[in-house]
């Protein structure tokens, strides 16, 4: 299998939970397949497996490292790297969506206002959140993240 197949699979496999979260925000199926912590244990899985075959296999770039910018960018640049980064991204994003759903459903924010910060958390991860703080603070809804609504 190729890095783009495997790259493309990864891609994939976090679509039908980002279409629960924007679609079914509120369905018992959303509540087990994203809100459980499936996905983040399973990319998880997935993120240690390329990270082990970095450190004891033969599947790095020689002097990548998380210290330096240039290690970092050596890292990425060979495709077992890309893989680890993209799949730290993907978990993070999703979990940050997840949040922003379920935030929005406590402090009776309506959906179609979220989908939009959903939308962009997918694809722009940082850029979907911050939409969300401000689309929070339009509607009186507050600033934190605190959880206590």
């Amino acid at each position: 299998m190729t890095y783009d197949t495997i790259f493309g699979l990864l891609n994939a496999s976090v679509v039908p939970a980002w279409a629960l979260l924007i679609l079914l925000p509120r369905a018992s199926i959303t509540r087990a397949v994203v809100h459980s912590g499936i996905y983040p244990l399973l990319l998880g899985v997935f993120y240690i497996i390329c990270f082990a075959l970095n450190i004891f296999g033969d599947l790095a770039a020689e002097g990548g490292n998380f210290f330096t910018h240039e290690g970092i960018s050596t890292l990425f640049s060979h495709p077992n790297g890309v893989l680890i980064g993209w799949s730290h991204y993907l978990v993070f994003d999703l979990f940050v969506g997840a949040w922003v759903a379920r935030d929005s459903q406590r402090r009776g924010i309506p959906h179609l206002a979220a989908i939009p910060c959903l939308l962009l958390t997918f694809i722009f991860g940082p850029v979907g959140l911050l939409c969300y703080i401000l689309v929070r603070l339009a509607m009186g809804k507050g600033f934190g993240l605190n959880e206590d609504v």
